[in-house]
């Protein structure tokens, strides 16, 4: 079977994520000295550089002692107490060269506006919460891949508690693109390349995440993923069937929700400890029961509701003149 993707295409982009998966990351953990125990102990967990293209630079703040940040600081993460120990003036220089710059501390959130006052930060740049796990693995991780997503598989490749972060956000950016892909379409199947194509590279993305060997042997098996892609197809052919008028949004719905579905369930196979093989096999299984499900949904609609569009519609004849015969 021809494939509808560009093998070569898909090998080009493996070795872009094996290059984007190697550069350097560099925080800067600047500690306030009266910060939770638990906050700097889930920060030290969770802050350890699994290559050495990555380097961490840690200080205790001293009061009102301003800090000289490297040029080549990707982020600064301040592990913040009271905020009242003069710590300001070492975060000052990191906002003054607009460094990204984040703030955590363990609290109520309700207490974020008058800690970000004393802080002078900027509340959307301050994480405050009383769960530790939560504010680091969630809210943290969150912050990091938004603030650097052209390092996200950097991030993911060093610190095992972005990979979720970053795998969801591959997920976010390739459903959009496949659902605007599928509404806008006009000619019949001419979205089925690019919709297979961002697929495949979503699961690069998601199997570079969670460390996934790229190489070329692994790349060839995503070919399975067409699979997929033309069983979801399929389902939006069905349902275009049933409700014409709406058929860009159910085009939209179908590219959008496929590639979500396909992509969730590709994180929980990762973190299951599952490879890239195995993982596109599941989803093809998946991508059949699927419609053999939608099958079985659309042959039990009434047919004028199902093909109502296909067939003519009688049409009452004008007073004085007979069906069918011209005058």
């Amino acid at each position: 079977m021809a494939l509808p993707v560009d093998v070569r295409d898909l090998l080009k982009a493996g070795d872009r994520i094996r290059k984007d998966r190697e550069q350097p990351v560099r925080f800067a953990v600047i500690v306030e000295v009266d910060a939770s125990d638990m906050l700097i102990d889930g920060l030290r967990d969770r802050l350890r550089p699994a290559t050495a293209a990555a380097s961490l630079r840690i200080e205790v703040a001293e009061p009102g002692k301003p800090i000289d940040y490297a040029e080549s600081t990707d982020a600064v993460i301040a592990a913040v107490g009271s905020g009242t120990t003069g710590i300001e003036a070492a975060l000052a220089p990191a906002r003054a060269r607009r460094i990204p710059l984040v703030a955590v501390a363990v609290g109520e959130p309700s207490t974020a506006d008058a800690l970000a006052d004393r802080l002078l930060q900027p509340t959307a740049d301050l994480l405050v919460d009383h769960d530790v796990a939560r504010l680091l693995d969630d809210e943290l991780g969150e912050w990091l891949v938004d603030r650097l997503g052209h390092k996200r598989l950097a991030l993911a490749a060093n610190f095992g508690f972005l990979r979720r972060a970053v795998a969801e956000d591959a997920v976010r950016t390739t459903s959009w693109q496949n659902g605007l892909v599928g509404a806008v379409a006009l000619i019949p199947g001419a979205d089925m390349p690019i919709m297979t194509a961002n697929q495949a590279k979503m699961l690069l993305q998601i199997a570079a995440a969670y460390g996934e060997h790229l190489g070329p042997e692994r790349i060839r098996e995503l070919a399975a993923v067409v699979g997929g892609g033309f069983a979801f197809r399929a389902v939006a052919r069905q349902l275009l069937t049933a409700v014409p008028v709406l058929g860009w949004a159910v085009k939209g719905g179908i590219g959008y929700g496929g590639t979500v579905a396909m992509g969730k369930a590709a994180i929980t196979y990762f973190e299951q400890g599952a490879d890239l093989g195995q993982v596109v096999s599941r989803l093809k299984d998946e991508a059949g029961e699927r419609l053999t499900s939608a099958r079985s949904g659309m042959a039990r609609l009434p047919r004028a509701t199902a093909s109502h569009v296909l067939e003519p519609v009688e049409q009452p004849a004008l007073p004085g003149t007979e069906p069918g015969v011209d005058d």
